[in-house]
């Protein structure tokens, strides 16, 4: 097998045309035409959005608050982490802790930056940014009109067993807690490691901010 570094890169697409189809709340559709190499031309259908942010809160008893709220897409309740879409002209961080005070109660004195990670790469522009809060303190905002949030507050040790047992079965939350743990660990059993992460350096207008 010929070693990665002397393969020629994959072709990359052009775009000859767009035409937006939808335009929503959150999000809108559009339709791209691509062209790839010698190939026809081809359409993709791509969600044009604004980004999100998803925050772990650990508490000082080493237990992490998650969420856990009906989605009528799943038709299911699903055990996640806070997180939400940026709203017009927010930073990441600011979206990330009126989340954190919508969906759990809480605000938190520090809040730091991760990483960031494509969700949806194959046809989202979604760009979401993982935060770790600590030094919470109750101070609530309202939920969405769509929201009924019940906290479940966890042991950061209980996490992969929740994972394992399908308890928790939302990619993004299992994504951001893994991206989370391994910048802190090789080893994807040391799951107190959460609790000593060394935030990562931060994007372009992402900073770590004391609220």
């Amino acid at each position: 097998m010929n070693n990665q570094s002397t393969q020629q890169l994959p072709l990359k697409s052009n775009q000859i045309a767009s035409r937006t189809i939808y335009r929503g709340e959150k999000l809108n559709l559009r339709i791209d035409t691509l062209e790839m190499g010698n190939r026809p031309p081809a359409e993709k259908e791509v969600i044009e959005h604004r980004g999100s942010a998803i925050i772990i809160p650990i508490t000082a008893h080493s237990t992490v608050l998650l969420i856990k709220q009906w989605r009528p897409v799943t038709d299911s309740y699903m055990i996640e982490l806070p997180s939400g879409t940026r709203e017009n002209n927010e930073t990441p961080e600011e979206t990330a802790h009126r989340e954190l005070r919508e969906e759990t109660g809480y605000s938190a004195a520090k809040l730091e930056y991760i990483h960031g990670i494509w969700p949806l790469s194959g046809y989202s522009e979604e760009y979401c940014h993982i935060f770790l809060a600590t030094e919470l303190k109750e101070d609530p905002l309202p939920q969405d009109k769509l929201e009924d949030i019940h906290v479940i507050e966890t042991p950061i040790i209980n996490l992969p067993k929740m994972i394992r047992n399908r308890e928790i079965d939302d990619a993004l939350t299992i994504a951001a807690l893994t991206r989370a743990l391994l910048l802190k660990s090789d080893s994807l059993d040391d799951w107190s490691a959460l609790e000593n992460i060394t935030p990562n350096k931060k994007p372009n207008g992402v900073s770590n901010v004391q609220a």
